[in-house]
């Protein structure tokens, strides 16, 4: 189940890292603006965080195995349909059905490690699950910024395809290995509170991504006002469902609240990071897709190497220490890349690769506290 769990994950890292260095050649064959370019990282990343909620609660609703097979056959339906899209507008919209389908794979592959583990167990459970879904990501860039340098920027549609073959794997292990089982709730799914954070976040996203696009600028604030209008409209309508997408008084957690928060501006942060990034080494720097692509090695690499061990640590002495430390290595490492963008050093092998590296070290000792934090500071019930 661990397996299945790890490979699903995978599909959605893969699709991610290997888009940003894959990014600069899309834009030159789909000729996609900036905004455009946004946008199709953007409407995954949109409907992944508005709808994974509803996605939990549609496991509880219809079963784990039925609404997990489920969400990984509509994600590789998509990524179909985006590896022969004609236009970036049409793989926009393929895009944001692929984050539909994320919201609902995501977190089922944690609901199974929630369910076949203890509470004691699962900082290491969660830390293997970490570590290979990195390893299973680490390769992905490098090869294929290789492919790309190799064999033209035409052949970025090829990412896409690869999440066929591990997401039929990964189907494949849980129709097998993982029993059918009963819904455990008949609460019903708050597709209210759904459209409401789906149209709130990307009312946001549209107003921040058009402030600097050419006749957008006017159409910015008015979008931005209405999304933080349409957040709190959300807020108020959660309290007064009986079966709310969020439960708010979870909040109430400290170790609840306070980790997600951290994972807000830790992930905030390098979905940004590794947005632009790649864009300014290949397009700014002229350096080949091939050696950006070893800018996510260190990175996916750490991640392996020492998420298991410090889940064992963050078991053995609690997940607030490791998570401290973590971020502040994060912190140093992103105000590293900032002086060398600021005095225009464009060093990559001694300035570059290390600091990645050393972002590296501090996400692989959040990324599994901050995991086990979240799903130990709340019942079994809730996870």
């Amino acid at each position: 189940m661990l397996v299945s769990a790890i490979l699903a994950s995978a599909l959605g890292f893969i699709d991610g890292s290997i888009l940003a260095i894959a990014m600069p050649a899309l834009r030159a064959d789909l000729g996609a603006s900036l905004a455009e370019a946004q946008w199709i990282s953007n409407a995954y990343a949109l409907t992944l965080s508005a709808l994974i909620l509803a996605g939990g609660a549609a496991g509880d609703r219809f079963g784990l195995r039925r609404a997990f097979v489920t969400g990984i056959a509509l994600f590789i339906a998509a990524s179909l349909a985006c590896a022969v899209a004609p236009d970036p507008a049409i793989l926009i919209a393929f895009r944001a059905i692929q984050g539909i389908g994320a919201a609902i794979m995501v977190p089922g592959s944690l609901a199974i490690i929630a369910k076949a583990y203890p509470k004691k167990e699962r900082g290491r459970a969660i830390g293997i699950w970490a570590a290979a879904s990195a390893l299973t990501t680490a390769l992905g860039p490098v090869l294929g910024g290789f492919v790309l340098t190799t064999f033209g920027n035409g052949v970025w549609r090829a990412i896409f395809a690869i999440n066929l073959p591990l997401g039929l794997i990964s189907i494949y292990l849980l129709l097998a290995k993982l029993p059918a089982d009963k819904p455990t709730e008949k609460r019903s799914l708050d597709l209210g509170g759904a459209a409401l954070a789906t149209l709130a976040f990307g009312l946001l996203a549209y107003g921040l991504t058009a402030m600097n696009a050419e006749g957008g600028g006017m159409l910015s604030t008015p979008a931005i006002v209405a999304g933080v209008v349409l957040l709190f409209v959300f807020i108020a309508y959660e309290r007064w469902q009986r079966d709310p997408m969020i439960d708010l008084g979870l909040f109430r957690i400290r170790a609840f609240a306070g980790a997600n928060l951290a994972t807000f501006f830790l992930y905030f942060a390098l979905s940004a990071n590794l947005f632009y990034l790649p864009m300014l080494l290949i397009a700014g720097w002229r350096l080949s897709e091939a050696e950006v692509g070893f800018i996510f090695l260190p990175l996916s690499a750490l991640i392996a190497l020492l998420s298991g061990p410090v889940g064992q640590w963050s078991d053995r002495i609690g997940p607030r220490f490791p998570i401290a430390c973590g971020s502040m290595v994060v912190a140093i490492a992103f105000a590293g890349l900032a002086l060398l963008t600021h005095f225009g050093i464009h060093n990559f092998w001694t300035g570059t690769f290390p600091l990645m590296a050393l972002m590296g070290l501090g996400m692989a000792q959040v990324v599994s506290p901050l995991s086990t934090a979240v799903m130990t500071s709340v019942e079994d019930k809730d996870t």
